[in-house]
């Protein structure tokens, strides 16, 4: 296909999208949502881009290319409207650890409706704090059919009410959940983090300028799956798969993702 990404004329594959045509060609489109080994979900909305014929804007996460399809990333309407975007984003979520570019915006200008409840720890291996979610489905997803398939998850409520939850929303250990932690790994926005993690950023002692990341192989069966131990001061903080392992596309089992302190003994 040949197309047009802001004046520039490119040829990408067929059945890509506008989002992989982008990034094939250097330009950057922020995403929050947009996860590779994930169906897209179009929920946040910062993809955003101009599309030549098009009255509204479009996904660039899930809309492929035509041939002769014309895109402007980075026209004055997607600045405001990613702008938007961020400050309704931040209004209502507590984003600090999204890693999330403000495009300029100034989240002080509405109302902030923050839930306001906190961290939840019913269990010892990962924290969930609704105020950070976003409800990019990420979650949803790798706990489904896209990867784990334990369905432990999902969106409950509507409209400003709704928000990730188990059935009858139960406390994770009297719930479905196997302790994968996949949905840890695929969280942007720290509304699942680890434990360790979460202990560690409370006493301020997080500090991933001083983390190595060393990969390793699981050594709790055959299959082969891939370990990304991230280090800090000689301890195991964390550990994720790398998204483009052949065997698991960043997915682990509990051992794998939470069984590393018989390391430290």
């Amino acid at each position: 296909m040949r197309v047009t990404l802001d004046g520039r004329t490119a040829d990408v594959p067929d059945g890509s999208t506008i989002l992989e045509a982008c990034r094939a060609e250097g330009i950057d489109i922020p995403t929050l949502c947009y996860l590779e080994t994930l169906e897209p979900a179009n929920a946040c909305r910062l993809c955003m881009v101009e599309l030549e014929g098009s009255a509204a804007l479009v996904p660039a996460c899930s809309r492929e290319v035509t041939e002769g399809m014309v895109v402007t990333t980075d026209s004055p309407r997607v600045t405001h409207t990613r702008r938007m975007v961020a400050e309704l984003l931040a209004a209502t979520t507590d984003l600090t650890l999204a890693g999330l570019d403000s495009f300029g915006a100034d989240p002080d200008r509405l109302p902030v409706s923050v839930h306001g409840a906190g961290p939840i720890l019913d269990n010892e291996l990962y924290v969930r704090d609704l105020d950070r979610c976003v409800l990019c489905y990420r979650c949803v997803d790798a706990c489904g059919e896209q990867a784990q398939n334990t369905f432990a998850i999902s969106v409950a409520g509507r409209g400003t009410a709704a928000a990730i939850a188990t059935e009858f929303d139960v406390a994770l250990p009297d719930s479905q959940c196997v302790f994968c932690g996949n949905c840890v790994a695929v969280c942007p926005t720290g509304a699942l983090i680890p434990l360790t993690e979460f202990e560690k950023r409370a006493d301020g002692t997080w500090d991933e300028d001083r983390q190595t990341v060393v990969t390793t192989v699981c050594p709790y069966c055959g299959v082969g799956c891939n370990l990304e131990l991230h280090v800090q001061d000689n301890q195991i903080v964390k550990v994720t798969s790398p998204l483009d392992h052949d065997v698991t596309s960043g997915n682990l089992c509990i051992k794998g993702r939470f069984g590393y302190r018989h390391v430290e003994v």
